[in-house]
Parts: structure tokens; sequence; C-alpha cells
């Protein structure tokens, strides 16, 4: 009893005095006790077991969690057997998610809290280890009369942190002895026996998610690179951070002068900002290479062992059932892979009537994509309405006006067993929208000033400008989703050199080719433009080129505009390689050697990018 008394007036001195004899960890976490919490060391808090309902609810948010780390919480319990240590892993918020002890302990270990569904906040339960570590983020041990509340005063615990990858701490992994005759630094091994589990949990984790990104797997030694890494970081293709485990934070952290602890802040970053290393020098880190000579700098001379690994290549794709594609949307296609997608949709959906609706950024192709879908149909007019030019009182230029004695048609007439294309749709007023739901759910529509609905065999098309359509009705838009076909804009297309060269022969009345940097020039640009944008830019050299009697025209980087002039440093992308490999019959020894790389650089760059001969 009086070793209570004792223990609560050491508590309440801290305050004031501070403490000599106390673990650091351990004064700052009877401080926050005080004065953050609120709690009293003379008050005694029995252990608290959520009930069954709500556990279930911590359990069912910690599933992939608790499944990835099951392996290493095992694996920790094994070493430890004999030794009467229980094992908890705990969320966010302290509550006990897993559990293994000794069934001959259970009712004890029930009593004393480390049990399944026990919550170990720091509000709730004072010092305690899962609490503090909740609250610092650190590994640490709380021994015996460490802990704030007297009725846990003869436990020993020892935890640390498990983070996710987005740098934020999900879960606290502890192991516990109700009774420790040994000093505090007997459970230093339990520390870091801890630790080191930790680490391969949230190792294992980022594996988990990176099956399509790049990895980073660091170390301070070469020789355990491979089968235990210290850190590791998951990379976009562009090079950007999207993932990192605990170890990783801290060395990107402290490379930028930052505080580990604001991990978001470190996603996005470039990995170039962290280490003396750009998205190419990647390829060089592989285990093509000899660990020891796999050797990375962080930007603050910190030096390590690192090993790089690609993304795991897709899964080869199921012979596609043939499928005859009209030759208008075939043209429109080109040679890209998406837009290839694209006009197979479209061929399936051309011979009915279900209404369509095209999105796409300015430019890319939105009308001739809606011709080439009536063209494909091989059935009645095309008519087309701008409709940002159409006014709440002109709705009898659409809908026509009038009834069957005294009738004056309108465009959906017009259009009548045909296409009617709406640019813009979402430019019409709120009123003559709302009439056009009729025409796209019933294929029926009423006049102005006509009393009843009359019938419409027009396919509708409508073209937006915009992934969202701004200002379209909701329920329009609802009703038209199943037939909504998606461009891409002009920079992700694969074919871009393909296509360049097609609208450039057109506009120069002569075959077209380019040198390479010009090449690489078109595939770096942004095209906001997109195709108007091209043929524009088609157009404007066709009439300053000096034709003489060429019947070929070859254009360099110095017959570009000064916009396509780009830094070096801005790495190439997929469009430029599709077409080196198509320029060279897809022999890919005569690519590697004008680029100056392996072979093995080219087929990763092939299996990164999903090429395919024909793309």
């Amino acid at each position: 009893m009086q070793a209570d008394i004792d223990h609560i007036r050491e508590i309440e001195g801290v305050s004031h005095q501070g403490s000599e004899t106390r673990d650091p960890v351990v004064v700052e976490s009877w401080l926050r006790c005080l004065q953050k919490h609120g709690l009293d060391p003379a008050n005694r808090a029995e252990a608290y077991i959520l009930p069954e309902a709500a556990l279930r609810q911590h359990r069912q948010r910690s599933e992939d969690l608790i499944r990835i780390a099951r392996s290493g919480i095992d694996d920790l319990y094994k070493l430890v057997a004999g030794q009467n240590y229980v094992l908890l892993l705990s969320d966010d918020a302290g509550v006990t998610v897993e559990y293994l002890g000794e069934d001959s302990q259970k009712a004890e270990l029930r009593r004393s809290g480390l049990y399944m569904g026990a919550e170990w906040s720091e509000a709730r339960a004072g010092t305690c280890a899962l609490g503090a570590c909740i609250e610092t983020g650190e590994p640490l041990i709380i021994h015996q009369s460490d802990h704030f509340d007297v009725t846990h005063g003869g436990l020993s615990c020892t935890a640390a942190p498990i983070y996710d990858t987005g740098g934020r701490l999900a879960a606290v992994l502890d192991i516990s002895l109700l009774s420790s005759p040994r000093a505090r630094a007997s459970q230093f091994l339990a520390l870091n026996l801890v630790r080191q589990t930790a680490r391969r949990i949230e190792m294992a984790n980022i594996m988990a998610e990176a099956r399509a990104d790049w990895v980073l797997r660091l170390a301070g030694s070469p020789d355990f690179l491979d089968v235990d890494p210290q850190a590791a970081i998951r990379l976009d293709q562009a090079g950007r951070v999207i993932g990192m485990t605990n170890g990783a934070a801290r060395l990107m952290a402290r490379s930028l002068g930052q505080d580990w602890r604001q991990g978001a802040g470190l996603i996005g970053r470039h990995i170039s900002d962290m280490f003396n290393l750009d998205l190419a020098g990647l390829e060089g880190l592989t285990r093509q290479h000899a660990a020891r000579d796999r050797l990375l700098e962080t930007r603050d001379g910190y030096r390590l062992f690192a090993h790089a690994i690609e993304p795991r290549p897709r899964p080869a794709p199921l012979p596609p059932r043939p499928q005859v594609i009209p030759a208008a949307l075939r043209e429109v296609a080109g040679d890209d892979p998406q837009m290839r997608e694209i006009a197979a949709r479209a061929a399936i959906m051309a011979p009915g009537r279900l209404p369509l609706l095209i999105e796409g950024a300015v430019g890319c192709g939105k009308s001739t994509l809606a011709r080439a879908i009536h063209d494909a149909a091989r059935r009645g007019p095309f008519v087309t309405l701008a409709c940002d030019t159409l006014a709440e009182d002109e709705a009898a230029l659409l809908f026509g006006r009038g009834d069957a004695r005294a009738y004056v048609p309108g465009l959906i007439d017009q259009a009548e067993g045909g296409t009617l294309v709406l640019e813009n749709p979402g430019a019409l007023p709120p009123r003559l929208q709302a009439r056009l739901l009729p025409l796209v759910s019933e294929h029926s529509f009423r006049p102005v000033g006509g009393l009843r609905e009359r019938p419409s065999a027009a396919r509708l098309i409508l073209t937006c400008d915009t992934a969202a359509p701004n200002g379209l009705r909701e329920d329009l838009l609802h009703r038209i989703a199943a037939g909504r076909l998606r461009l891409p804009g002009l920079a992700q297309r694969r074919d871009l050199i393909a296509l360049a060269s097609r609208i450039f022969s057109h506009a120069f009345a002569t075959p077209v080719t380019f040198e390479r940097e010009a090449a690489r020039a078109l595939t770096r640009h942004p095209w906001p433009g997109n195709l108007q944008e091209l043929t524009a830019l088609a157009g404007a050299l066709a009439l300053a080129w000096d034709r003489g009697t060429a019947r070929m025209v070859t254009l360099g980087l110095t017959h570009l505009p000064a916009q396509f002039h780009q830094p070096e440093g801005i790495s190439d992308g997929p469009a430029m390689l599709a077409h080196l490999l198509d320029r060279h019959g897809w022999n890919v020894s005569a690519v590697a050697r004008e680029l100056g790389v392996d072979r093995s650089t080219i087929h990763r760059q092939i299996r990164r990018h999903g090429l395919m001969r024909g793309d």
C-alpha cells in the first residue's frame, strides 16, 4: 500500500520538478495523462474490454492489416514462446484486434487487460506501452511502475508502431508480461524483436500494394538488401512517391529537413527530391547488377544499398473475339490501343439507336467519331447543332412548332432515320434539356405549341468538351450513361507520330516523315488543342514550305516552332518508343542501338507500357 502511495506522489511531483530517475518517454506520458487527459493517479481503473459488437467493428476495419500481419505475429510469438509473453496487435485507437497468449493464463490476462478487445489508449488506461506508442509514434518500453495506473504496476510492456504506406499510424504491436522479476533493461531484446517485426509487416504491406508499380528497397548492407531491407518506397511510372515504409519516411524527411511524422507531405514528391537519382537511374538498381554496386545517396549525404523492383508484367490478355470494325471507325482509331478499344465499342453500338455521349477535351475528335458512328450505321441524314448558339425562345428550331394541321419541322425531324448530334448540350437552357428527356428515353418529343408527343427514329449523340459535362442535367446524364465514350487527348495517344505523319502528308500533299528529334519533340508536347492544334500546325508549316521537286518531306526539329524545343531531361513516353519500334519493324536490337541502351532495357520498357506489335 505504501508503494502505491509513493508512486502516486512521484507522478504528482513530476509536473512540478520533473524526474531524474524515469525515462523521458515515461515522464512525458505522465504529464500528458495529468494535463491532456485529466487523469487522477489515485483513481484505480480496471481493464476495459469492448463489447462484442464494438470489437467486431474494430476488427472489420483492421481485416487487411491482420491478414498481412498474421505471419509476422506468429513468427514473433514462436520466438518468445515459453517465456509467458502475451502478444497484442491494436488498431490506431488502442483497441486490441489480435491476441496470442497462454490458455492457462486466460482468466488472469483478461483481468489485466492483456486480452482481445481491451482498450489501451492513453486517455483511458494512462501510461502504457500501446497508448504511449500511439501518442509518440516511437517504439518504447513501459516497465512495471512506469505505468501511470497503480493497477498496472506489475506489467512489463514493449510496443512498436506499424505505419500504412501513406505514412499514417495504422496499428501498434505489443508484447507484454504479467510480471517480470528483472529490471527494465531486460526488455531491450523484446524491443528489438517487436521493432523488427513491425518493420517486416510494413514491408509485406507495401509489397502487397505495389504489384503494378516500382518499389525501391533500401538497406545499410548489401548482404541483407534482398532478404531483410530496412526501408522501401513505392513509386509511380513518373518517379513520384505513392507509398513508403516508416523507415523510408524517416530517411526522406531527414533529407528534406522535414518532420517524418508529416508523412502525407512526402507523398507525391519526386524521388530526385530526396535522392541523387532520377527515374532512368532505377534501371541500374535492379538485380541485373551486383548488390554491392547498387549504391544510392540521399541529398543529405547518407549512403545506402538499393534494390529497384520493376512493376510486375500484366497478365497476357485473352485472345479477343474476331470483330469486324467498319472502315470509318478504323480510320478514327488509328494505331492507338485505347482508340481501337473505343472504336470496337462504337462498332457494337453503331447499328442500334441507343443514345450516345462522347466526351473529351477540345479538339480531340468528338465530332469526327460521331460522324464515323453514323457512317458505320449507313442510314439516314446527319444533322448537327451547336447548342451554345440556341436560345430558350428558339426551341422550335430543334423541336419543331405546331400540331398535325400546321406543323413546322425542326432539326429532330430533319434527322429522322439518321443521326442528330448535339454539341455541348450543357449549354442548352435547363428547360430545353428537360424537353430532351423523352427523346432520350422514349424516342419521342413534343413540338413547341404541340399537344401530343411525336415519335422519332433519329439517333441522338451528345458531345461534351469535359469529362464531367458542365451544365448537363444529372437525370439526362444518367439516362445516357450506358452509351458513354471518352476520348483520350492527343498527348496520350501511342500512335501520335503515325497520326501526325498522316495529317502532315495531307496538308503537304506529299508523304511526310520526321527526324528522331522532331518526333521526340512531338511526343513531348502537351497538345492542349489536341487534333485541332496538330492540324493547324501541319497547315501552317505546309503554307511556308518550299516544296521544290521533292517527292517526300522530312521534317527536323528546326522546322518546328520554338515551343517544341523542350529542355533536356524530359523523359520520352510510350508514343516515342512505339514509333521507333514500328520504324524498325519491331527489331528490338535496332531500337536499342539507336537509343544507345541494352536490349533488356527496351524489353522492360515494352512490358512497362504494355506495348504489343501493332499498337
